[in-house]
């Protein structure tokens, strides 16, 4: 009985330190230049760490905090905690050395230091399109209005309450994607969210928009504890003034939103959302058939096949590009594609076609600029894209880098630059906005489909937010 007791007394023990996640007995963190690593706390979300669809770890905070570990040459721990502004108690008990993703406001001053601003952030108030936009805190009088609990939004809200006292609103204490999930459904009115994450939210939920801002722009930046040594805050500064200076700061910004800044249309999204049940079922075993043949992910393929013909395999344009994934005859004929009407044809020559685009790219150019690079020429054709790769490298600009081609493609339309390359003009514009569209076309399938399980090395795979 003794036995079954202790052992009874263990499991249970056990079990509540695996539910708090935390450390056993709360073991502090050493300071960290007595350490060798580094221990930073955060939350499970989107724009800050996540598990991605490889198994993976991803996130903006996952990779600046990683990069600032590299920077130590320490090893990095992330404690995951429910909401952020749990974070001041933790590193006041030595839980941690900094808290990452948090938005800076006035009360927040008092119970920690901050690291220097990385991210512009725009606290807005959310609306279902579905209903009338509202114009002022007014109009949000005898409304539901929702905010995520312990957020610096409740000081903006308390500040606009001064001018109209009638102003009610709930605490929730969800993450900002359940908010707008809500709202999206009409199970509330309004909800107060920060600009990234509307952004990073409005191609799941095409009818949600900004009614307005509340309130000024504030930023994003690392929580330290108070008692942290000013030596430490010295090295926080020196790593962001490095990597503002080498682009790697520029490079995360554009990796998890980039491809937000120019949205979809609402029609765009409600388009595919609503296509992915009507027409992809029919076209699914040709993109499954597609990723086995190149190793591509079969979502990626039905994102370029939806933003080239809306999955119409009937699809021509003015110049005989045609089908569903819209191949010119010249490359129809490279690929042994005899009919390009024909679904199946059509889907496995595109994919065979970027495959091939991606395999002539320089090897030094990795994952995932090496498939986004390829997207622009299936767009706009390899020589153009090489033009565009040139004159990066004369602006001193990086020609294996996407984001350095998003600012040299669109040039190429422009005399003054396009008469100095081998292949002159381009639209390049256009190669731009198809390879931006598809990022996030692949990123909504990427929620709503699952992976196809056939056995291609997960690594092989590349991460939609990249």
């Amino acid at each position: 009985m003794r036995t079954f007791s202790l052992l009874f007394f263990f499991i249970v023990i056990g079990h509540s330190l695996l539910l708090s996640g935390c450390d056993p007995f709360k073991r502090a963190v050493l300071p960290l230049d007595e350490s060798d690593e580094l221990v930073v706390l955060t939350v499970n979300s989107p724009d800050t760490y996540y598990e991605n669809s490889d198994g993976g770890l991803a996130g903006m905070e996952f990779d600046l905090a990683s990069e600032f570990a590299r920077h130590l040459g320490k090893k990095v721990r992330f404690k995951i905690i429910s909401r952020l502004e749990h974070a001041f108690d933790l590193l006041q008990d030595q839980q941690a050395h900094f808290a990452a993703g948090l938005s800076i406001g006035d009360k927040y001053r008092l119970w920690a230091h901050f690291g220097p601003v990385y991210q512009r952030i725009q606290p807005q108030v959310i609306f279902s399109t579905d209903s009338r936009r509202p114009r002022s805190m007014q109009q949000l009088v005898e409304k539901t209005v929702e905010v995520a609990t312990g957020t610096t939004h409740i000081e903006l809200l308390n500040q606009a309450k001064r001018s109209v006292p009638e102003l009610q609103w709930t605490e929730v204490d969800i993450m900002p994607d359940d908010l707008l999930s809500k709202l999206s459904e009409g199970k509330i009115d309004y909800a107060v969210v920060d600009s990234t994450q509307i952004e990073l939210a409005k191609n799941f939920y095409p009818n949600l928009d900004v009614a307005f801002n509340l309130g000024s722009e504030t930023g994003r930046a690392w929580a330290f504890p108070l008692y942290t040594e000013r030596a430490v805050l010295a090295t926080v500064q020196q790593f962001f003034d490095r990597i503002r200076r080498d682009g790697t700061l520029k490079r995360l910004l554009d990796r998890y939103y980039g491809h937000h800044i120019q949205r979809l249309e609402q029609m765009d999204v409600s388009g595919i959302l609503s296509k992915r049940r009507t027409l992809l079922p029919d076209l699914l075993e040709y993109f499954h058939e597609a990723e086995e043949l190149t190793g591509i992910d079969w979502r990626l393929i039905a994102a370029l096949g939806y933003q080239e013909s809306h999955w119409n395999r009937l699809a021509v344009s003015p110049n005989n590009v045609r089908g569903l994934m819209m191949l010119t005859e010249i490359t129809a004929d490279r690929m042994k594609v005899t009919d390009r009407l024909d679904s199946r044809q059509s889907i496995l020559g595109g994919a065979r076609y970027l495959a091939k685009l991606k395999d002539r790219l320089p090897t030094r150019i990795t994952e995932p600029d090496r498939t986004w690079i390829a997207l622009a020429a299936y767009n706009q054709g390899r020589g153009h894209v090489e033009d565009a790769r040139i004159l990066a490298q004369r602006m001193g600009l990086n020609p294996d880098s996407w984001l350095d081609l998003k600012t040299t493609l669109p040039l190429l339309s422009l005399s003054n630059y396009h008469s100095t390359l081998k292949h002159g003009f381009a639209r390049g514009g256009e190669a731009v906005i198809l390879t931006e569209s598809v990022r996030t076309y692949y990123k909504i399938l990427m929620k709503y489909e699952p992976p196809y399980s056939w056995g291609f090395p997960v690594a092989d795979k590349i991460d939609p937010l990249s």
